[in-house]
């Protein structure tokens, strides 16, 4: 399985990065390489076309339905509606109860189609499986309903915080992954909100609680320094840590 950063920045996107999206590739038994994004947030449609083209992705995988995680899939349905090749195949989009309306209004759209002659939308419900890709989601803890997901092929396995408080959750997403994308949009020390985001201690904190292999830091706002979270979380987990960065691509 191969990882992309395709945008990491946090709420919105920064001066070097688009917001949340990941790009995950795994080849099937017949060689047939399948793609899948981890959320899809503001700026990050434009950017993936460096890494992939984005009419070969075969499903959305949405964490949560903020803007700065799913808003260009707008921009996706008028590529896959009006693409000069002809309208695309549908693709499933998971994601939280009422995702196909919120879409439809995030375009402007009557609900009825809004966009679901372009994406077969889907309820989180557990779990899913699009070609080699074994996938799923565990409810946390944010303002709005809200998924971390674990993402399995070929023996390794991608756990991806999405946004969320800290909560006994997040160890099941965590548990023995490979990579754990975990957010880090507060700093240890503030008076942060309940139930909204993680530090870079918190993140750090789950990993080795869990025994996750390698840490990298994601979500992380432009207002603040990612050396700052990035400490934090030095100070607390003995295995490899990093900050995600736009473009960066591992092969696990």
């Amino acid at each position: 399985m191969r990882l992309t950063i395709v945008g990491c920045s946090g709420s919105y996107p920064g001066p070097h990065s688009p917001a949340s999206c990941y790009l995950l590739e795994a080849d099937d038994a017949d060689g047939r390489t399948w793609r899948v994004l981890l959320d899809l947030g503001s700026g990050a449609l434009g950017a993936l076309h460096t890494y992939a083209d984005p009419l070969a992705v075969d499903a959305v995988l949405l964490s949560h339905l903020h803007a700065d995680h799913c808003l260009d899939l707008s921009g996706f349905y008028v590529m896959r509606k009006y693409h000069p090749t002809g309208p695309q195949p549908r693709i499933p989009v998971w994601g939280p109860v009422g995702t196909a309306d919120r879409m439809a209004r995030a375009y402007d759209l009557s609900t009825d189609p809004g966009m679901t002659e372009e994406f077969d939308f889907r309820e989180w419900a557990g779990s899913a499986q699009v070609g080699p890709f074994a996938i799923e989601a565990i409810p946390v803890a944010h303002p709005v309903p809200a998924f971390g997901l674990r993402v399995s092929a070929d023996g390794v396995t991608v756990a991806y915080s999405g946004d969320t408080g800290p909560c006994p959750a997040l160890d099941d997403v965590a548990r023995d992954a490979d990579v754990f994308l975990a957010e880090a949009s507060f700093i240890s020390g503030e008076d942060n909100p309940a139930d909204l985001h993680l530090t870079g201690t918190d993140s750090a904190r789950v990993a080795a609680r869990v025994g996750v292999k390698r840490l990298l830091l994601t979500h992380i706002p432009p207002w603040y320094d990612p050396e700052t979270a990035l400490a934090e979380a030095v100070a607390a987990y003995d295995g490899p840590v990093e900050l995600a960065r736009a473009g960066a691509t591992y092969d696990l």
